[in-house]
């Protein structure tokens, strides 16, 4: 068995763990985002929300459990001209060295 074969059979094993304890998990993620947001004193309670949603997608459910998850597609522009609307960036000038040794740059 080679490398590679091991470490997808042990990230398996960890998906199904997961999988299997997504409820504990997921009290675990909202038990720590509201200790750190009452330790912030509520200022980032928006943030530590989107981190929490973000951590709890992450945990795969039973039914997903034995698939590796699967890539997620470039997103196009919502518009043809969307990409458009941003201005071009100007190259960079390009440094012009010196004819001789000890002479000034132009």
């Amino acid at each position: 068995m080679s490398l590679v074969d091991t470490l997808k059979g042990l990230v398996g094993k960890g998906r199904d763990a997961a999988a299997e304890n997504a409820d504990k998990i997921y009290d675990a993620v909202d038990k720590a985002g509201g200790f750190i947001d009452e330790k912030t004193g509520h200022k980032y309670s928006d943030k530590i929300g989107k981190v929490q949603e973000a951590a709890k997608k992450a945990v795969p459910t039973d039914h997903s459990a034995s698939e590796p998850p699967a890539s997620k597609p470039t997103a196009a522009p919502e518009s043809p001209t969307a990409a458009a609307e941003e201005p071009p960036v100007p190259p960079a000038p390009k440094a012009t060295e010196p004819d001789e040794p000890g002479q000034p740059q132009a």
